[in-house]
């Protein structure tokens, strides 16, 4: 038998910090609005992907020796907050790019990302994540027996519980956000809008990111 305890809480307070806004949540929204439903289920799917890692490192024991590392941890955070900047950067860019060329008043179909290049993306982002970190090392164990003898079992189902749990949560944003978005589409004016307002939100979450203390 499995030492996992409580696993109903458990479920229940993964789809809370499912629900809370941060920077998989953002990137998720951000590419429905800005490329429609599908794009942001693939991001959403590839940050599933990143929590199926951080799973696999917690069972492990890697996750805890990055925390243990200052050094690692600095590193991680700040690879995380530089990528959210730069996500916002450029969405902010391309908004005014779009703006200077026209196209608020001459509508133009506009290059969608690749599934790879979402995909990659949103891996990248909670992998970068050291909230993440902070979460599987310190949340996990208090749903895993102390005197157990299947802890890495247990954990990696944990794990991926909390994978798939966030990945459908996302995938219900992304499919809100981009219904809402498409009825949109033809207003280029409001699209730029829209993408700059979730372009300075990527920017504040990685500035936010870049001064999180363990």
């Amino acid at each position: 038998m499995l030492d996992i305890t409580h696993f109903g809480l458990f479920v229940f307070s993964v789809f809370l910090l499912s629900v809370t806004p941060g920077p998989d949540m953002a990137y998720v929204i951000g590419q429905s609005v800005a490329n429609g439903r599908r794009a942001g289920i693939v991001s959403a799917l590839g940050v599933a992907l990143g929590s199926c890692t951080h799973a696999v490192a917690s069972t492990l024991g890697l996750t805890a020796l990055i925390l243990a590392s200052p050094v690692m941890f600095t590193l991680i955070k700040y690879m995380g907050a530089a990528y959210l900047i730069y996500l916002g950067g450029k969405m902010l860019f391309e908004s005014f790019k779009r703006k200077q060329a026209g196209e608020e008043s001459q509508p133009q179909s506009t290059k969608k990302s690749s599934a790879y290049s979402l995909l990659s993306r949103g891996f990248i982002t909670t992998l970068t994540n050291p909230k993440v970190l902070l979460f599987f090392v310190s949340f996990f164990p208090q749903f895993v027996t102390p005197e157990g003898d299947q802890h890495a079992v247990s954990f990696l189902l944990l794990g991926l519980t909390y994978a798939l749990v966030a990945f459908l949560t996302d995938m219900t944003f992304a499919v809100l956000a981009g219904s809402a978005a498409g009825s949109l589409s033809g207003n280029r004016k409001l699209q730029n809008v829209l993408d700059r307002i979730v372009g300075t939100t990527f920017i504040a979450l990685g500035i936010r990111l870049a001064l999180t203390r363990r």
